[in-house]
Order: C-alpha cells, then sequence, then structure tokens
C-alpha cells in the first residue's frame, strides 16, 4: 500500500478528475476538490501548490487513464483490425464512463481548451497528435497501399464515430447510439480493407 501522502494525493486527482468530466477544468476549484474529499484547503495546496499544478496533474491523469483503459488492452492484439476493433470498443467504454459522472474527460477538455493557449493545450494536443499516429499506423496495417492523406482521413473518420457516439449516448441519451456507431465502424474498416 502507498505511503498515506501518496494514497491521498490520488485521491484528490480521483476527485477532481471527477468533477472536471461534469463542470470542465477551469470550473473545479482547490476549495471544491478539498470539500469533495473530506480534507482542507491547506492539505490540497500541500499536494498542488496552485490551481495550475492541479489542473496539469489532472490532464496527466486523463491521459495516462486513457492509454491504461483503451490502448494498454489493444496492444498485445495483432495489428490492424484485431488491434483496431479493441481500441474502437475501448473508447465507447471509455466515453461511457463507468467510473466517473461524466463522460470523456479528454473530450471535455478538448472543447474547454481548445482556444486558450498554454500549456495545458499544449499536452492536450500533443497526445491527440500522437494517438491520432497510433490509429494511423494500425489503419497502415489494413490499408498498407494507401497513401498518407487517404489513411489520415480514415483516421479522421474514425475520430468523427467516436465523437459522435459521445454526442448520441451522453447528451441524447440515445440507446441505440453504440449500435449505430458499431455499424459505423464496420462500414469504415470493411472499407479499408
Amino acid at each position: 500500500m502507498p505511503p498515506k501522502g501518496e494514497s491521498t494525493h490520488a485521491r484528490l486527482i480521483d476527485e477532481a478528475m471527477a468533477q472536471v468530466t461534469v463542470r470542465g477544468l477551469a470550473a473545479v476549484s482547490l476549495a471544491d476538490v478539498a470539500g469533495a474529499a473530506g480534507v482542507s484547503k491547506s492539505a490540497v495546496l500541500k499536494h498542488f501548490q496552485s490551481k495550475e499544478a492541479l489542473q496539469a496533474e489532472v490532464v496527466d491523469a486523463m491521459i495516462a487513464r486513457f492509454t491504461a483503459a483503451v490502448w494498454a488492452p489493444a496492444e498485445p492484439l495483432a495489428q490492424g483490425r484485431e488491434r483496431l476493433d479493441r481500441i474502437f470498443q475501448g473508447e465507447l467504454d471509455w466515453i461511457d464512463g463507468e467510473d466517473r459522472p461524466g463522460g470523456c474527460p479528454l473530450k471535455a477538455a478538448a472543447i474547454e481548451l481548445d482556444d486558450q493557449p498554454g500549456p495545458l493545450r499544449d499536452t492536450l494536443k500533443d497526445s491527440q497528435i500522437l494517438w491520432a499516429k497510433t490509429l494511423k499506423r494500425e489503419f497502415r496495417t489494413l490499408k498498407p497501399d494507401a497513401d498518407s492523406v487517404a489513411l489520415e482521413i480514415l483516421v479522421f473518420q474514425f475520430k468523427g464515430i467516436v465523437l459522435a457516439y459521445g454526442h448520441s449516448r451522453r447528451l441524447l441519451d440515445d440507446d441505440t447510439a453504440r449500435a449505430q456507431a458499431t455499424a459505423a465502424y464496420r462500414a469504415l474498416v470493411g472499407s479499408a480493407v
């Protein structure tokens, strides 16, 4: 078991992320996190010297958890279709967010930070560029003769399906969203082979 300070730090990150998925990065204060975690604001400040430091760690944690939830289960599988299938299902599961009250914290942060220059946006942007390169590599396995532009279009379409799923499932409460997203994904990968 980690030392008490480490477990408290992790608990504060968990609480901040739970709030961020519903309210956004900017709306969550150190006092909000302290109150929800049952500690004083000074205890939160002991772990994070500022709101900006908390936000930076939350963004890093979002990226790490996405990687663990979506990429880690797919990585050992065969490149191409098998891995893409697992990535796709992992992305939908991640959006459903059974372990947090809101949907995909990365999508929420992307919407919040897209027009706000600074280190949070840079970190998130870099992670999304890396993820697109990963998807492109997987699509290249499906379509080895495709040029770079064609592969980027496949990645764009993949990301579009995932975003549409989140919109339909979370905002519209559409119970058919997963079936629709899965059908769209199958059409996409079917056209890629």
